[in-house]
């Protein structure tokens, strides 16, 4: 990759490392399908298991939700169940970024690869899981949804938004929790609760004029950019806006840690 004079040293080392991590297409996809395979031997029906519980939270919390909101049943099952699956891709890949280079200690110390590589392996893995989880969608859908339109087609793009984004968040979060082991509760404390601020069980439309208290939580525009395609809406453009703000300017800050502190990951793992 032919990179100017004027870039340092260190930030070269550091855009080649996502470089060829990206090219390495023969590895992090094999490590991620193995994770699922290892998480899931012998069980008879694999990833499906997260898929039926989802499917329970769902078919649980759909008719009740809707009641206490007082929303259309069939409407509010096919905005939980997008919601929901949708949420837990997210918030699966934003926990395990902590953990990309601490559980990939193994490999670090005793295979040289690029450590991006660790990084898509956390994304892939949970492409895969979220493609499982896609069954319940496509079910809802079929009996609640808005039928096929156009809007379906910004589905796949949205997708690949939030798992580029993914890519940044585990290398920042994965070095910082490489460094400080506390940080992952942390952040896995915050989810928590990030799971109610967030529209998941109830729509944004609910604030009325505080509307604005949604939007200015960056997750709710993520959710946004797959959910509203899925239900047959367009995505507002400032959804977009912000989707693609968060991503120049977490690969920005992301590279300016990861030039730093990249040749430090091995010693902290």
């Amino acid at each position: 990759m032919a990179l100017t004079s004027a870039v340092s040293p260190q930030l070269r080392q550091a855009i080649e490392d996502l470089w060829e991590g990206a090219r390495a297409i023969y590895v992090w996809p094999m490590l991620g399908w193995l994770e699922v395979k290892q998480r899931y031997r012998r069980s008879m029906i694999g990833p499906f298991w997260l898929t039926l519980s989802t499917a329970v939270m769902v078919g649980a919390m759909g008719p009740l939700y809707g009641r206490l909101f007082g929303q259309p049943l069939a409407g509010y099952l096919a905005y939980l169940a997008v919601s929901l699956v949708l949420w837990m891709f997210v918030s699966a890949l934003i926990n395990e970024a902590c953990t990309a280079f601490i559980n990939a200690e193994g490999y670090i110390k005793q295979i040289r690869l690029p450590l991006t590589v660790h990084v898509l392996r956390v994304v892939w893995k949970n492409l895969i899981i979220l493609a499982h989880n896609a069954v319940i969608v496509v079910v809802v859908l079929f009996f609640f949804g808005a039928g096929l339109d156009w809007h379906l087609f910004l589905v796949p793009l949205g997708v690949l938004l939030v798992a580029i984004n993914g890519v940044w968040l585990g290398i920042l979060l994965g070095l910082v929790c490489a460094r400080f082991r506390d940080i992952p509760q942390i952040v896995a404390s915050l989810m928590q609760v990030a799971m109610f601020l967030t529209p998941v069980f109830w729509s944004a439309d609910m604030l009325g004029r505080n509307r604005w208290a949604a939007e200015l939580n960056p997750l709710f525009h993520f959710l946004e950019i797959v959910r509203r395609p899925l239900l047959g809406q367009s995505p507002e453009t400032l959804s977009w806006g912000v989707a693609l703000g968060v991503t120049v300017a977490g690969f920005g800050v992301t590279l300016a840690f990861f030039q730093r502190f990249r040749a430090r990951i091995a010693y902290w793992v």
